[in-house]
């Protein structure tokens, strides 16, 4: 026998999991807004930053995508492939319904430059870095001043 700690709580919780679980099942209710995370993919480099999402049966005119106070804001909206009253679903899994996704940026980016692209359900952004705001290497007089360390820029 296997020892297994008290939870009071946890045939309530199967009992709501087999509810959502139905109700989907006849085309109901949708199980909330786990289903509605879009999947982002972040990379840092030196010059800029690149954001891809996915979005798949999203066309690229359903898409807004805006920056206000360092906030990429991404929102769409998938609408169901049949929306007649002879069609029933069987099974529907893909979500369907309006969704966004915020992501902070940090103060680096140059706003003016951005560029986005989408291909194959794939939201590319790239986020180019202000030069003004780029890491810099500062010169270090060694001695009294008769050496010097070239600076260099980060690209």
């Amino acid at each position: 026998m296997v020892m297994q700690r008290w939870d009071p709580f946890r045939d309530l919780r199967r009992m709501d999991e087999t509810m959502n679980r139905l109700w989907r099942g006849f085309g109901g209710v949708q199980s909330g807004t786990e289903e509605w995370n879009i999947s982002l993919d972040v990379v840092q480099r030196p010059d800029e930053i690149v954001v891809k999402a996915s979005v798949p049966g999203v066309k690229p005119d359903g898409i807004d995508l805006s920056l206000e106070d360092n906030v990429l804001t991404i929102r769409a909206d998938r609408k169901p492939d049949f929306e007649d009253d002879k069609s029933v679903y069987l099974i529907q899994e893909r979500p369907t319904g309006s969704f966004y996704r915020a992501l902070s940026l940090p103060e680096t980016v140059d706003a003016d430059k951005i560029q986005s692209t989408f291909e194959n359900g794939v939201l590319t952004i790239t986020l180019p870095k202000a030069e003004e705001k780029k890491k810099r290497q500062i010169k270090i007089q060694i001695g009294g001043g008769t050496k010097a360390i070239e600076a260099k820029k980060d690209k």
